[in-house]
């Protein structure tokens, strides 16, 4: 018992007096080469999820944020802004109104009226340079259009009669089949017309129609006989002015715009006012 205990005591003096055992060098450090593009991907897949590599590579990042509201008015003032995000004020609605010509204007200051009362003929209307539309005059009964000749020969003055219907469908057919070709000038048929032949001396194309004051030309007769080629040119302008067409240029050109006008007003194309 006393040897084991004197064996104890020795070896806890040799640990004692062992001198201590030498410090660990220090870790070395190893230096981290820089990635290549080719090592990029494999990298970030050790150290992000896919889900997330995912998300970067495919959606931009958000926008920076928008700068606060709390700028001052002279800030905001001194920032451009586009012509597209300018909004108007929505104004008080307005109702809209139809402008008079200026000629109209005129005869107004002048103090003459617009409206011819009674109307010359019962297929005109009481505006000026005016008639009716076919679905009107049929309405009304009137089929059979009445005009003032003269004979150039003998003299001799007396009415023809055109039949409504009949006529138009001649310059209808007319009009389509060369409207094309006219490039807004009348042609020489209509400038230079046929006249009829007289039923007294018997004499042909020698029939004029009589042609009055402007206010009181028959015009829907001139359209049907097609002999609007007969008026002269200040009459042809009075027609244009009082239906908004330019009533300047050569007469073919002003010979075509009133036969292109009462067409439209046959047909019940709403003229401008």
């Amino acid at each position: 018992m006393e040897d084991k205990d004197e064996e104890q005591v020795r070896l806890n003096l040799a640990i004692i007096s062992a001198p201590p055992p030498p410090p660990l060098p220090p870790p070395q450090q190893k230096c981290r080469q820089p990635l290549h593009s080719s090592s990029v991907l494999c990298f970030l897949a050790h150290q992000f999820p896919p889900s997330i590599l995912l998300r970067r590579q495919f959606f931009p990042q958000p926008p920076h944020p928008a700068p606060p509201l709390s700028l001052s008015l002279r800030h905001q003032s001194s920032i451009p802004v586009p012509a597209s995000a300018r909004q108007r004020r929505p104004g008080p609605s307005r109702r809209s109104r139809s402008r008079r010509s200026p000629s109209k204007v005129l005869l107004i200051l002048r103090g003459k009226s617009l409206v011819v009362d009674p109307p010359p003929y019962p297929w005109a209307t009481t505006e000026r340079a005016k008639v009716k539309s076919i679905g009107d005059l049929l309405s009304a009964g009137i089929r059979t259009i009445k005009g003032d000749v003269k004979c150039k020969r003998c003299d001799s003055q007396y009415q023809i009669e055109y039949d409504l219907l009949e006529k138009f469908y001649e310059v209808d057919t007319f009009f389509g089949m060369n409207e094309e070709n006219m490039h807004n000038r009348a042609p020489p048929i209509w400038m230079s017309p046929t006249f009829p032949n007289c039923r007294f001396c018997m004499e042909s194309n020698c029939v004029k129609p009589v042609i009055g004051e402007k206010r009181c030309i028959n015009w829907l007769f001139l359209f049907l006989g097609q002999m609007l080629g007969c008026c002269k040119l200040t009459q042809l302008k009075y027609f244009c002015k009082h239906n908004d067409h330019h009533s300047t240029g050569a007469k073919d050109r002003v010979v075509y715009f009133t036969y292109k006008t009462l067409y439209e007003q046959l047909e019940g194309v709403k003229q401008p006012t």
